[in-house]
């Protein structure tokens, strides 16, 4: 085991893994949706997860949670998983991918915005500051997400995934201390499979009709992303110090734009460059002095 006040030649691979794999997530959902609607998406990505998890924890004998939490989990990963990734996904037929993850970068301010509503307490000036600063960037995101400087409603569905992402995180925080977190996220995309069943009745007619660079976007969406991310991220976190690894969190929306860029031809324009960089300076500010716990930054809060 590594020291945990430094980042060791292991650690920094596992982040660079987590990295790479989540911010690619973008491009993959647009790429897919090409063949698939944002609802099938949705589903295969999470089955397929849920089936690596499900594997995982029957090979290192991981233990689901009580059945006495069943229902409350059930419904934060129907909040966390199906609606994050249902409206990401619809999203996502309209903006650029990278505009996607520029806007999904604001789930750790989120977060801590709802804990602070949830459980009562005061945010600090910095932190308020920084979520003016990161609202300055999405504003400025959003007008740019179209063809022309216009506002376009789609990219608004991307902050109801961020609302989300910050409910599911705050909700799931008390599970976490009675019950092992690999269960406890892992029945979050069990009960998220669940609720996206009925918004992708056609899958399997999609997949039949789907040419194979489609069916593997998918294939891809669910072990890369959602499965080997979220096992390299917490690898890192043991490995070193939580705050120095979630450092990097910061890295994934410019990653995610250059793969978009590659992948898919979208060329960021300058309006969309600096909303990101004020967004994401804002999300850094609000984070500054109280950071979320490790434990809660699991996939999808730091990928789509």
């Amino acid at each position: 085991m590594a020291s945990p006040e430094r980042l060791d030649a292991r650690a920094l691979a596992l982040v660079g893994i987590a990295l790479l794999t989540w911010s690619s997530a973008y491009a993959a959902i647009a790429y897919a949706l090409a063949a698939f609607t944002p609802g099938e998406v949705a589903l295969a990505r999470l089955a397929i997860a849920s089936l690596c998890f499900g594997v995982f924890l029957t090979i290192r004998r991981v233990p689901l949670p009580a059945r006495r939490e069943w229902p409350g989990l059930l419904l934060l990963g129907i909040i966390g998983f199906t609606v994050y990734h249902l409206a990401l996904n619809h999203a996502e037929t309209r903006i650029a991918s990278g505009t996607a993850s520029i806007l999904i970068s604001l789930v750790p301010a989120a977060t801590v915005a709802v804990s602070a509503l949830w459980m009562g307490e005061r945010l600090p000036a910095r932190t308020l500051a920084g979520l003016g600063v990161a609202l300055v960037g999405v504003v400025l995101v959003v007008l740019a997400s179209g063809k022309q400087v216009r506002f376009e409603p789609m990219a608004a569905l991307v902050l109801v995934s961020v609302l989300a992402s910050a409910i599911y995180f705050v909700g799931v925080k008390p599970y976490f201390a009675r019950s092992s977190a690999l269960g406890v996220t892992a029945f979050g995309f069990f009960a998220g499979t669940l609720g996206a069943l009925p918004f992708g009745t056609h899958l399997p007619q999609a997949l039949v009709a789907a040419p194979w660079p489609a069916i593997a976007s998918l294939a891809w969406l669910g072990v890369a992303p959602t499965f080997v991310g979220y096992i390299a991220w917490n690898l890192a976190i043991h490995r070193s110090s939580a705050s120095q690894v979630s450092s990097f969190i910061y890295f994934s929306p410019p990653i995610a734009v250059l793969i978009g860029w590659v992948w898919l031809g979208e060329r960021p324009g300058p309006l969309t460059l600096v909303g990101g960089v004020v967004t994401v300076a804002g999300v850094i500010l609000a984070n500054t002095k109280r950071r979320v716990r490790p434990a809660t930054c699991d996939v999808a809060a730091c990928e789509s």
